[in-house]
């Protein structure tokens, strides 16, 4: 079970700190990444890390901008969210991958968080 938290409604060029904690089996030991969903927008990409967090990959547009990390003790997943921009505008969601693929391929994923609203007024 992955419960998403930390959204909310922030002017542009703010910082939003969103988390993922993960329970249940094998909680914490997955591959991780964050997604989201614009206003009439299909699911995006936005970022994911390897299990032990030494890897990490990020959307064209977040890089230099959001940075992924995990803390596998508390098994939870941070995106730290700098320089926000209203396109960043969108329902974030962190997902699994049970297989460990790596991939930015949201049909990899099979556990979903509930997603949390992120707004970036202009």
């Amino acid at each position: 079970q992955l419960q998403a938290s930390g959204g909310g409604l922030v002017q542009a060029g703010g910082s939003l700190r969103l988390s993922c904690a993960a329970s249940g089996r094998g909680a914490g030991t997955n591959v991780m990444a964050w997604f989201r969903q614009g206003p009439g927008k299909e699911r995006e990409f936005v970022s994911a890390i390897s299990r032990s967090g030494g890897r990490t990959d990020y959307a064209d547009s977040v890089k230099g901008r959001f940075t992924i990390s995990r803390d596998n003790a508390k098994n939870t997943v941070y995106l730290q969210m700098n320089s926000l921009k209203p396109e960043d505008t969108a329902v974030y969601y962190c997902a699994a991958d049970p297989y460990n693929r790596y991939s930015d391929d949201d049909a990899n994923y099979a556990y979903w968080g509930q997603g949390t609203q992120v707004t970036v007024s202009s």
